[in-house]
Parts: structure tokens; sequence; C-alpha cells
């Protein structure tokens, strides 16, 4: 039993969170979005943004547990999941589970480990379990995982399989903050003391919200809009734009389509309403599919980016037009 709306708890979270993280609403926002959806969420930008920041505040407002993984080049899966020990004293292996054993999880600097390391945590987040000698474990739940990447640095990290990114509901690029709110968050750091977040959700009522976010209503029309937009990037010659195809060299695969469709139904759900609106779904359209798309080489050295094209697509794919119908139950009619 949900003792208030979903909206209102959601916003109250967002709320304590941004008490101590300074802009980044976007950032904010999607984890949420990417929480009730139960996606992972893959962030690019330079070091210094508060993402460690944002993900461990968030797990302290919904009162779940948070474990922190520095990837370095030297990492083994069992760094991650864990691994069986053996107990000389009494003779018999016992299991040591790793860090992934957490409702939320930070893979910070994901790129710097090789791709052994990224399978293993890849494979947790969409299985939500890991094996280890005979036995099957399965993580808490809810379970988010935010993996960070850091974009001006090459030596020394391995770039994430395009099978394996394709399995982050989310990707973000984030950028520096503006002067009023570096100069916002100096202040705040640099006080005395950080302000104190209040825990105003549970890992249970958590999941209760994500079965809200499934019943959101979702118009066929958005359904299909959702297909033909992935299908466009995939065939862009069949929608009146066959000058992206050179640039394109594969198009974003099913899973494109399946979350923009879950993220509109979470994003109506953060904001309050039980069916989508086309606009959630344009909303989430860059941060769903711009890692979904491989590029070629021409429209790399041409300086051709994922969004350049996802923008000309969304000038000849347009949102349908929704009819809004009143949604609350008629009251009865008294006698008289």
């Amino acid at each position: 039993m949900i003792p208030e709306p979903a909206d209102n708890r959601l916003e109250r979270a967002l709320f304590e969170v941004k008490k101590v993280i300074v802009g980044q609403e976007h950032l904010l926002e999607m984890m949420l979005v990417a929480l009730l959806a139960r996606g992972h969420l893959l962030i690019e930008g330079v070091p210094g943004l508060a993402k460690t920041l944002a993900v461990k505040t968030l797990a302290q407002v919904i009162g779940g547990t948070f474990k922190r993984i520095q990837f370095t080049p030297d990492l083994v899966p069992a760094d991650l999941v864990g691994t069986r020990v053996y107990n000389q004293h009494t003779g018999e292996f016992t299991t040591q589970l790793g860090p992934v054993f957490a409702n939320l999880v930070l893979a910070d600097e994901i790129n710097r480990a090789p791709a052994k390391v990224q399978s293993a945590l890849l494979e947790v987040m969409q299985e939500h379990q890991v094996t280890i000698g005979n036995e099957t474990y399965r993580v808490p739940e809810p379970f988010f995982v935010m993996a960070t990447q850091n974009p001006i640095e090459s030596e020394g990290t391995y770039n994430l399989p395009e099978a394996q990114v394709d399995r982050f509901m989310f990707k973000v690029v984030i950028d520096y903050p503006s002067r009023l709110e570096e100069a916002a968050i100096v202040a705040r750091v640099t006080a005395e003391r950080l302000p104190e977040v209040n825990r105003v959700l549970t890992p249970p009522e958590l999941l209760a919200f994500q079965q809200v976010a499934d019943r959101v209503y979702v118009d066929p029309k958005l359904v299909d809009y959702a297909v033909t937009l992935v299908a466009a990037t995939r065939r862009p010659a069949d929608f009146g734009v066959p000058e992206l195809g050179r640039y394109v060299a594969y198009g974003a695969s099913p899973r494109g389509s399946i979350y923009l469709i879950a993220g509109a139904k979470a994003l109506a759900t953060l904001r309050g309403r039980d069916y989508v609106l086309p606009e959630d779904m344009t909303y989430l359209v860059m941060d769903t599919l711009r890692h979904r798309l491989i590029l070629t080489y021409e429209a790399l050295a041409q300086g051709i980016t994922p969004e350049q094209i996802l923008n000309r697509l969304m000038e000849v794919v347009r949102p349908p037009r929704i009819e809004l119908i009143d949604r609350r139950t008629p009251e009865p009619v008294g006698e008289g």
C-alpha cells in the first residue's frame, strides 16, 4: 500500500538529492527514471562533476545499500562478483560475495577495465544474479548500476564493446556547471559540513513505484512512433533521408524501442501522470539512442555525431498527435 501518490514521494526524493548536488538537473532526473524503469545508466563526463556523490546521495535518500567500484586495468571478475575462499581451520570453502551485491552500484571509469571484467558486470546487470561455483546468488532489489567513463583520456582505457553498451538503458552526457552553479558548489563543499539528507523512500516502496510505472498507459500510436524512429536509424533511405546512410553503419537495436517505451512510462510516473505523452518520448530519444548508433569512418572523419543524426531523423519521423481523454472516474450522480 502506497501512502501517497508516487510523484509526490519521488519529487521529495529528488528534492533531498538536490540539497547536496548543485545543477545536473537532467542527470538526477534520469537516475530516477532509470531506477523506476529497472534500467541502468551510463554517464560520460570529465572528472569532478559529482557523479559519485550523486548516486551515493540517492542511495541515502532511498535507504538502499551503496557500493563504489573503481575500475582499473588489473581488476578481475572475482573482484566484482565475489569468489570462493578456502578456510584452513575448517577445511571448507566459503563464498565471499563481491561489491555488486548492493542496491546502487557505481562502476567508476568502467572503460579502464578489460573486457572480461566489463562482461562480468554487464552479465549481472542483465540477469540480476551471479553464479559462484555451483551456487547462484540473487542481487538485492531494486538493483541499479551507474557506470561512468571519461571522454578525455584514451591511454590505458578499453572501449566498451557495442553489444555491452547496448545493455545500458540510457547514456547521459554531462558538461561543466555554469559559473553560478560552480560558485554554489564551492560554497557548499567548503562549508563546515554538507547538508544532511533525509530518507524519504525505502527499497520496498521503490519496488512498488516500479509497479506503478508498469501500469502507465501508452497509446499504440506512441509504440508505433518508437518502433518507426528506431527503424529509421537502421534504414534512413526508407524515410526520405538517404544522405544519412553513409554515416550509420548499424542502427539501434530493438532495445532502443523497448527502453523508449519503458523510460517514457517511468518519466510519466515521475511527472504525476498515469499515461504517456509524446513529449515524454521525445525528451528521452537522445539519452536512449545516442549510444546505440554505430557510425561509419566517414562520419567520424567529418565529425558527425549521433545527436546530429537523431535530430535529423526526428525532423522526418514526427511524434503522433494524441487525443487526451479525461481518465478520471466520473462521480456518481445523486438522486434529486
